[in-house]
């Protein structure tokens, strides 16, 4: 899904949104376009990327209300999440990933790999 927000747009490769901040078109349906950053941001890191591009499309999205950003590595087996205003936080193994309050889901690096 694109969201465009404060004059950029990105296009994560998972985005998570509440509910009840979808818009609907006349019919029902998602719209196309979503104008604000998601709640939580997913990036999966490919070969062909440049990891400083997709750490800055997550803090973009974070500086702009996002609750939540993973960046995966399957190269390295790694994921690193980022949360407004704390630093990084690198997650490998059976660390336990954090998630958006809300959801009911414990889900660990390896789990994501395995």
């Amino acid at each position: 899904m694109r969201c465009t927000f404060a004059g950029r747009s990105v296009v994560p490769d998972v985005a998570v949104v509440a509910w009840n901040r979808i818009q609907l078109n006349e019919i029902g349906e998602p719209v196309d376009n979503f104008e604000q950053p998601p709640d939580w941001t997913i990036e999966i890191l490919s070969p062909d990327q440049k990891a400083t591009r997709v750490i800055d499309n997550i803090l973009h999205c974070l500086q702009n209300g996002c609750r939540l950003g993973w960046l995966i590595d399957p190269d390295d087996y790694s994921i690193l999440i980022f949360i407004p205003q704390q630093e990084p936080k690198m997650c490998r193994g059976s660390t336990q990933l954090q998630v958006l309050k809300g959801i009911d889901l414990i889900l660990t690096a390896e789990e994501v790999f395995g």
